[in-house]
């Protein structure tokens, strides 16, 4: 199992792509690491929160509080041996890029003490938009770890540069980094 024990933090944004979280889960699971999800209302939209709980077998946060209780975010970021969002669509990565914290999954970013790792999804225009590429170079810019988008074909119906990594791909990316931290080959 390539990810034994590793906790992992995702964070999923508002892209159609956020389908692709519960592939995403479900490989992380299998592979040995404990997960955790919170997810951005508009995310909800796409994929929910049921169904990544089920996967993840955690409940799915996405309120800082319910009037009963308060989703710790600054031990949520603490937790973490990772912290990965995907997919981080073009408004989470300018709240990133701009520290806006108007939800649960901004304020564990910005609280958390951990790596973190994007991998966005959005449309060909969007993804090479002036605003966009200065706000991943900005995310970069803190020590964020950027996953590469991927050509093909787009939501819009159109083909070309932005689409989320496969969730292969992040496995893959997630253990290489972790075999690099711990110094293996």
């Amino acid at each position: 199992m390539l990810l034994q024990g590793k906790k992992i933090l995702l964070g999923v944004s508002g892209s159609i792509a956020a389908y692709k979280a519960a592939v995403l889960v479900r490989l992380l699971i299998k592979e040995g690491a404990e997960v955790r999800v919170i997810m951005t209302k508009a995310s909800q939209d796409f994929v929910t929160p049921l169904t990544l709980s089920t996967l993840s077998r955690n409940e799915v946060l996405y309120h800082i509080s319910d009037n009963a209780t308060w989703a710790n975010h600054v031990m949520l970021g603490r937790w973490a041996d990772i912290m990965l969002i995907a997919p981080l669509s073009c408004n989470s990565l300018a709240k990133m890029a701009h520290g806006v914290c108007d939800n649960l999954l901004m304020a564990v970013y910005l609280s958390c003490t951990c790596p973190v790792a994007v991998a966005p999804a959005m449309d060909e225009d969007m993804w090479k938009h002036q605003s966009t590429v200065a706000n991943i170079n900005t995310i970069q810019s803190y020590g964020n770890f950027v996953l590469n988008v991927n050509t093909g074909e787009l939501a819009s119906g159109l083909t070309g540069e932005g689409r989320m990594a496969e969730p292969e791909e992040i496995l893959h990316w997630l253990s290489e980094y972790f075999q690099k931290k711990k110094g293996t080959p």
